[in-house]
């Protein structure tokens, strides 16, 4: 009996990655809003990482979810 083979999108893996780091930045934002460094940031009231990460994820969900592994048209 031949095995079928099963082919994976690259923006799959890439949304994957993408989910995986936005998290990370998400928490490291989180986490910095309530432990603030003790030197002077520039911009540091605008919390980038929170905002950055939320962007990184919300990209990461929309290409896992776009191109997943039933989903690739090789």
């Amino acid at each position: 009996m031949p095995m079928k083979e099963h082919h994976v999108s690259i923006w799959f893996l890439i949304g994957l990655q993408l989910a995986i780091f936005g998290l990370l930045i998400t928490g490291a934002g989180i986490y910095g809003l309530f432990h603030p460094p003790d030197q002077t940031i520039v911009l540091a009231d605008l919390h980038p990482a929170i905002w950055w990460g939320a962007i990184m994820f919300a990209l990461g969900l929309f290409y896992t979810s776009s191109s997943g592994p039933g989903r690739c048209s090789l």
